[in-house]
């Protein structure tokens, strides 16, 4: 289905054309310039679906009647872009030409020779026909061209995208498997050796409280290692812990957090959880990201104000979860006060990470009374997408790959993304090819144009010749002299201009039964009022019965 602007302008453009093609036509009466004008129409639309057998039926009335030019140059247009094969365009192309200049010599519009007649004829189809269908065949050619660089380009985004990918699984796979070996085994002699001290007799209750606690961190450490083991190597969590006599597997989102909060109080921190507003879900990647603020800073607190009373705050908002953790200042009699932790500094940058590819966001700051404030905003899903990556440029594979609300599909890369602006840059904007177009067609019509003045000029300065006399030559001639004595003296060659001259109502009657030829002085032209003197030779029965000069209006 077209759109409505195309619509739009192919009926301007049948209308106009069917117009302009009714109004010149010659000697046309009203029946004659509607059929014309209806024919055109007709032409105009079948144009794009018949674009040969419309060429060649166009080229049969613009050689015969010469009225048909625009038409013939948008059918040529239309005819050069959508006849793919060389040689069937070449073909047609051909037969168009041999119609037109046949019938063009045939009709006798012009008193023109048939070589002269073929001439005008060919220039004209060249400028008409030729040049637009070749303007148009480069221009749908280099669209085709670009369309296929664009979809080669694409092809190759795609497998440096998958090597890309491959690389980075490898290197994935080669960090889960050092993680695995070193930090697995660590982890592991932490858990056996705070088991053995968790059953050792010498202990205090306190003790082994505190070491039971370690144990367990230590146990859940394991596991949350396996599981971004696994995510490294296949994209999976390892589901190990599962299949283990373990009592039920950890959460790790927002319902998870009131066993983070039990785990910093069994290390004697005086830690608050407070709950606010209904509980609503979440998407996984923002429950994930409420687990991470909250156990990232209460792992902070813990190392760099231990003793100061930490607040855990869960405010359930209309469009939004707020996830805050605050402690108090350092109290002075702490034992670990003026210690210093060593720290990566790069906990808070990684949840503010989290946060940002929920949609979201996450504020860290100095509180007035001297303690520190970890504050989280992480919206809840949206109805109409749960994903806040654009697809479009989605590298990562935070949306899984797929378009969101499209059912779906895989991402389309058959077109070009926006990757490709180095390509297009170096291929030239679209309006380059036009301007190549346009200035190859104005060439060639400024050449055969030239062409054209040059052949101009040439035939009227031949047929002037033929047209013009020596006043010497008409006082040599006298009347009773053999017709052909005096043709040997007169110019040689019947000049097409002669026919006006010998219709001149300027001309005196012409003798009955004569035959009288015309000739224009080349001698001084009086000023007449636009008058030029012509001379006038009568023959009849092989002799000159008279010769007359006259006064030519013509």
């Amino acid at each position: 289905m077209w759109p409505r602007r195309r619509i739009v302008g192919e009926t301007l453009l049948a209308l106009v054309l069917a117009l302009l093609t009714a109004l010149t036509l010659p000697n046309a009466s009203v029946p004659r310039a509607v059929a014309v004008a209806v024919a055109v129409v007709v032409a105009v639309l079948l144009r794009r679906a018949f674009p040969g057998s419309v060429l060649v039926l166009t080229a049969v009335p613009a050689g015969a009647l010469g009225a048909f030019w625009l038409l013939l140059m948008v059918v040529s247009w239309s005819a050069g872009s959508r006849i793919e094969a060389p040689r069937r365009a070449l073909t047609l192309f051909a037969a168009s030409y041999v119609l037109y200049a046949g019938l063009s010599v045939q009709q006798a519009a012009f008193p023109l020779s048939a070589p002269q007649t073929l001439l005008f004829a060919t220039l004209g189809f060249l400028a008409a026909v030729v040049v637009p269908g070749l303007a148009s065949r480069y221009r749908a050619q280099r669209h085709r061209l670009l369309r296929a660089l664009h979809e080669q380009n694409a092809q190759l985004l795609r497998e440096r995208e998958i090597i890309a990918s491959h690389a980075r699984l490898r290197e994935r796979q080669r960090i889960a498997q050092d993680m695995h070996d070193s930090l697995g085994h660590q982890l592991a002699l932490i858990a056996v050796h705070t088991g053995a001290l968790e059953v050792d007799r010498g202990l205090t209750d306190g003790q082994r409280e505190v070491v039971g606690v370690l144990r367990e961190a230590s146990v859940a450490a394991m596991h949350e290692l396996r599981e971004a083991v696994g995510i490294l190597r296949d994209g999976t969590p390892d589901r190990a812990r599962e299949r283990e006599d373990a009592p039920e597997t950890v959460t790790r989102g927002a319902a998870g957090i009131d066993a983070l909060v039990a785990a910093a109080r069994g290390t004697r921190a005086v830690v608050q959880l407070q709950h606010t507003g209904e509980a609503m879900p979440l998407a996984p990647a923002a429950d994930h990201a409420a687990y991470r603020i909250v156990q990232e800073a209460l792992t902070n607190a813990l190392k760099h104000a231990p003793g100061a009373p930490v607040t855990v705050a869960l405010r359930y908002e209309p469009d939004s979860l707020v996830v805050e953790v605050a402690n108090g200042p350092v109290p002075a009699t702490a034992e670990d006060a003026g210690r210093t932790v060593v720290s990566g500094g790069q906990g808070l940058t990684g949840l503010q990470e989290r946060a940002r590819l929920v949609g979201g966001l996450v504020h860290a700051g100095a509180t007035a009374d001297g303690g520190f404030r970890v504050a989280g905003v992480l919206p809840y899903p949206r109805r109409e997408s749960t994903t806040f990556v654009d697809t479009a440029d989605d590298f990562r594979g935070q949306s899984g790959g797929r378009v969101p609300g499209d059912g779906g599909d895989l991402i389309d890369w058959s077109g070009p993304p926006d990757r490709q602006k180095e390509f297009d840059i170096a291929m030239g904007k679209r309006k380059k090819g036009l301007w190549i177009g346009c200035g190859g067609a104005l060439l060639a019509f400024v050449v055969l144009g030239g062409l054209a003045v040059v052949f101009v000029v040439k035939l009227v300065g031949d047929e002037a010749d033929k047209l013009m006399l020596d006043p010497s030559v008409y006082d040599s001639v006298r009347v009773g002299d053999t017709e052909a004595a005096v043709r040997d003296r007169l110019p040689h060659g019947r000049s097409f201009l002669a026919q006006a001259l010998d219709s001149d109502h300027g001309a005196p009657p012409a003798p009955r039964g004569a035959t009288c030829s015309s000739y224009l002085s080349s001698g001084d032209w009086p000023d007449g009022g636009g008058k030029a003197p012509a001379f006038r030779f009568c023959f009849r029965d092989g002799r000159l019965i008279e010769k007359r000069t006259f006064m030519s209006t013509s």
